[in-house]
């Protein structure tokens, strides 16, 4: 990488990488004493109603994330009113979104869920500040995302470790993670505010920017969606055939796998693609050594990862979560293996965004979806917690690596990428 990237680069990417590093200790020690503390149920009923509200999440984001960070690279004079038009257009669509979601609880009659799913709807407000991050990762500002970052995540562990020493409901641990994106918000408006990089005269909303980026982030939203689906279907279908402790067993392999690992594959695509969106458009041979470059390092660490959990993955369980979770050894050991192709599958993503062709996200997700759909009623009625897993990984590999083999004009298109013909 260091004949690819420059020193930015590599500082941006350290940023990212650290905070994640720095999460995923703090989270070995928290999450279970959360998770073991509120119970397979309890946490079942949680992660269905954050798979649910995921489904949702394409309306919420509407895609904008990626595609306002290309923007923002390629017309830095643009950023500010960049940022006020995805804001307000993001709002909108989170008030249609909250109070349909709400008001069917709310017929519903169940105080419970309904307690759960306000709050963590409300949480998809307070992370409309996120236009922020979007303008320190363009600008390669690192640095202050992994502060923000530290900082709520003092603030949330704390109140987590409260939480958890006086067995608090669990409508308590959903507030905490509202709080982590408010904290986060503010940070960074304080950031750009106190550094006059950004003023209310200059966040003027544009309906034709509006327009122009939400044509372009569609293909986003209408992957994003079938992304939500085919992630979040596998614990639909556990709460159907079996029950919330099915559920909750599963979510103590998604964090170990997702929650710890994932996010550092996440972080280092994400902190690398403006520097890919910048060699793009000045030399395409710098750029694919750029890409093979990162696809070397994405497949090293998925591998690591593999190996890791199946070596350790009964050690992890038995020493840090209790015995109601020690069902899901066997499918810790085959979900261990899916990060490997989802970082591949998430540099690709990278690449159709740069070169605006994004149909083939839809493509692959939409083939990724269905096979999950078909897997899942096929293994989870027999196989439980077990079959989810197999389900789930099978289903990454179709999206990320058998969509290629497949279809063949984006099979030519990787092998230019990764240069696989030399």
């Amino acid at each position: 990488m260091a004949t690819s990237f420059d020193k930015k680069d590599i500082s941006t990417t350290v940023w990212f990488s650290l905070e994640k590093i720095i999460l995923m200790i703090v989270s070995v020690f928290i999450m279970p004493k959360i998770f073991n503390t509120l119970g397979t149920v309890d946490i079942g009923k949680l992660k269905l109603a954050e798979s649910i509200l995921g489904m949702f999440s394409p309306l919420f984001f509407l895609g904008l994330s990626a595609v306002c960070v290309r923007e923002m690279v390629f017309k830095p004079r643009d950023s500010q009113r960049i940022m006020a038009t995805a804001f307000v257009m993001r709002f909108i669509a989170w008030a249609f979104v909250a109070v349909g979601v709400i008001g069917y609880f709310y017929l519903e009659n169940n105080e419970t869920l309904l307690s759960i799913y306000a709050i963590l709807v409300f949480g998809y407000l307070f992370r409309l500040t996120d236009v922020f991050e979007y303008y320190l990762l363009a600008n390669k500002r690192a640095k202050f995302i992994f502060i923000g970052k530290m900082l709520s995540l003092a603030c949330v562990v704390s109140l987590q470790y409260y939480g958890i020493k006086q067995q608090l409901s669990v409508s308590y641990f959903a507030f905490t993670i509202v709080l982590d994106f408010l904290l986060q918000g503010v940070f960074y408006f304080l950031v750009l505010w106190s550094k006059r990089e950004i003023r209310f005269r200059h966040l003027k909303f544009s309906r034709k920017l509006g327009v122009n980026l939400l044509i372009m982030a569609l293909p986003l939203i209408v992957s994003e969606a079938l992304i939500m689906v085919y992630i979040g279907i596998d614990e639909i279908f556990l709460r159907y055939f079996h029950d919330d402790h099915a559920n909750g067993v599963f979510a103590s392999v998604q964090f170990l796998v997702i929650g710890l690992c994932w996010t550092i594959g996440f972080a280092i695509v994400n902190a690398l693609y403006p520097s890919l969106a910048e060699s793009f458009n000045t030399d395409k041979t710098y750029y694919y050594n750029k890409n093979r470059h990162l696809l070397y390092l994405l497949v090293l660490l998925g591998f690591a990862i593999a190996m890791f959990y199946t070596a350790f993955g009964d050690f992890v369980l038995d020493h840090y979560f209790s015995e109601q979770y020690n069902e899901g050894k066997t499918a810790l050991r085959i979900f261990s293996w899916a990060p490997l192709f989802v970082f591949i599958g998430m540099l690709y993503e990278k690449h159709l965004l740069t070169t605006n062709r994004l149909k083939h996200n839809i493509y692959r997700f939409a083939l990724g979806c269905v096979s999950n759909v078909i897997l899942c009623s096929l293994l989870i009625p027999g196989y439980g917690v077990t079959g989810a897993a197999i389900a789930v990984l099978l289903s990454h590999f179709i999206t990320n690596i058998g969509y290629v083999s497949f279809d063949k004009d984006t099979r030519k298109d990787l092998k230019l990428l990764f240069r696989l013909s030399k």
